[in-house]
């Protein structure tokens, strides 16, 4: 069978990669989403910082969603461009 070159590429990534591991921290597969949409720009270890505060006193997407805006951008400000953000994950 033909390897095409989409299996090359993986081949090669699990080459240099054997063993992958995200460096976000989540429980939930929305946590991993929202940290994904927060690290834009900044370094995991700081995402990490705040998503252990935002998860923890939101822990449901319903939390999230009925939660103030201003709480969130307090939250996540250390991570920079928080009011856009912010807006962003509650939506």
């Amino acid at each position: 069978m033909e390897m095409k070159n989409n299996d090359l590429i993986i081949d090669y990534l699990d080459s240099l990669f054997p063993n992958p591991k995200c460096e976000l921290e989540y429980s939930k597969d929305y946590e991993l989403l929202i940290a994904v949409m927060l690290s834009a720009q900044t370094t995991d270890k700081r995402v990490n910082e705040v998503t252990r505060v935002l998860f923890k006193k939101y822990d449901s997407l319903d939390k999230l969603k009925n939660a103030d805006v201003k709480d969130i951008s307090d939250i996540i400000k250390p991570i920079g461009t928080f009011n856009k953000r912010a807006y962003s994950l509650k939506r």
